[in-house]
């Protein structure tokens, strides 16, 4: 359900959230792109995008690069979804493409509203309450997803 861009920066801010030290040290993008196999281009836009939103902040020259502009603890996958792909994630009827209350207000709900629209809550709270620090704390024995 999510996208590729998406999955990208998840793993990019998953990325940096482990291996960048908080103390101003960037790490380049080429690095980034080899290491999680991700085309450099592709990369820098979805980078690019995440530092106008704050999420990460960079810095350009030889010693330049990439790091977190907020705290792990403080970037949720709500946030990285919203930015990426937008709330439609969050808000969209499971068959149309427009938000359910549409639906909603008109009667009319999709035949799997109900049903949808508690997991759709349940996907929300997980997404909000999923950090950067919770999933890098609780990333033992899978460091083989992340590379350094």
């Amino acid at each position: 359900m999510l996208s590729n861009t998406c999955k990208y920066a998840i793993r990019a801010l998953i990325y940096l959230g482990k291996f960048s030290d908080g103390e101003g040290t960037k790490i380049g993008i080429k690095k980034i792109s080899n290491d999680l196999s991700i085309p450099t281009p592709f990369l820098g836009k979805i980078l690019q995008n995440l530092v106008k939103q704050k999420v990460l902040v960079s810095t350009k020259g030889p010693n330049g690069g990439f790091g977190l502009g907020k705290e792990k603890s403080d970037i949720s996958l709500y946030e990285i979804v919203s930015i990426i792909d937008g709330e439609d994630f969050f808000k969209n009827c499971l068959i149309s493409m427009e938000p359910c209350s549409t639906h909603h207000e008109q009667g009319q709900p999709c035949p799997v509203h109900k049903s949808f629209s508690e997991v759709r809550e349940k996907l929300s709270i997980f997404y909000s309450e999923t950090t950067l620090e919770r999933i890098i704390d609780d990333m033992a024995g899978h460091e083989d997803l992340i590379k350094m």
